[in-house]
């Protein structure tokens, strides 16, 4: 996926009408009412710089390159109806802190699987991409945690899947997956669950778009799949033919900085901000993942074991 430069002005272009094309609330899941639609309500522009957060950035910070992963489907990061603004969960949460910071950000378009490894390098400040706290991915990475998602399995209605509460259960099955992510991480370093039993590997595929995913399990090359909590339950409730199964494991969500970054208690504070006046909420309600609350932002918080 080639890496395209987005000004910070493109990533504000979103529908300023009456919200027409706005899913129409929650249901009683959390999760955004059905509609092909993707949600363009702006529940970011009216956010206020607040100075007593902005002073917690290093001296000088006034711009800051962040690298976005752009899976193709909501409420992760996807493309308005003209085809080049990014909009989405991350985007908005994105733009929110950066208003309350007072920063303005180049975005960079990257792939999921690059993001992390070029923040040592200087290349982006920081990422923005549905990011898991691990505790692995904690020795490279510093987090500032805003919102609890995880992993989660879905399939198709026709599929005697029901629930998946150990990875066994999916010997000899096709898994797909997203490239680069805890899934993959996951899956890979549990194969030999299958084989210590006697069994038949499970087979993960993996893909650097959502929409190969779900074509993927649609025609059948896949059994399952193995992604986002939010994202498979969005998907599920506009796609005919397909069932989410579970919750697999919780795992707090955060904004990605190379390791010893200055610029995390900055982004904390301005994630406490948007909470404390109610943005945080209307980001929320918009994508339908109110489930996904938190009460307060963490700096690189242990992950979670459940």
């Amino acid at each position: 996926m080639p890496v395209t430069a987005v000004t910070s002005a493109a990533l504000l272009l979103t529908a300023c009408g009456s919200g027409s094309g706005a899913s129409g609330g929650t249901d009683a899941s959390g999760v955004a009412a059905k509609s092909d639609a993707v949600p363009t309500t702006d529940v970011v522009s009216a956010e206020k710089t607040d100075p007593a957060a902005a002073r917690l950035l290093p001296p000088g910070t006034t711009h800051l390159t962040v690298a976005i992963s752009v899976g193709g489907t909501p409420p992760g990061t996807t493309y308005l109806a003209d085809g080049r603004t990014l909009t989405g969960q991350d985007v908005d949460f994105t733009k929110a802190a950066a208003k309350v910071l007072g920063i303005k950000l180049t975005v960079d378009q990257a792939s999921f699987e690059a993001i992390l490894p070029a923040l040592d390098s200087g290349k982006y400040d920081f990422g923005a991409s549905n990011f898991g706290v691990t505790d692995e991915r904690r020795k490279a990475i510093d987090f500032v945690t805003y919102i609890n998602d995880g992993q989660g399995f879905a399939t198709r209605k026709d599929s005697k899947l029901t629930r998946i509460t150990e990875l066994k259960q999916l010997c000899g099955l096709n898994v797909a997956t997203g490239a680069g992510t805890t899934f993959e991480a996951t899956l890979e370093e549990n194969k030999h669950l299958c084989t210590d039993a006697g069994k038949k590997p499970y087979q993960v595929q993996t893909y650097a778009e959502t929409s190969a995913i779900w074509s993927s399990v649609q025609q059948g090359r896949s059994d399952v799949v193995m992604s986002t909590i939010n994202g498979l339950r969005y998907a599920v409730a506009r796609q005919p033919g397909l069932k989410f199964l579970n919750e697999f494991h919780r795992l707090d969500v955060g904004f990605a900085f190379k390791k010893g970054t200055k610029l995390a208690p900055a982004f904390q504070a301005a994630v406490d901000r948007l909470i404390a006046d109610g943005t945080y909420d209307k980001i929320l309600k918009k994508w339908g993942t109110t489930g996904s609350a938190i009460k307060k932002s963490r700096i690189s918080p242990p992950e979670l074991k459940n």
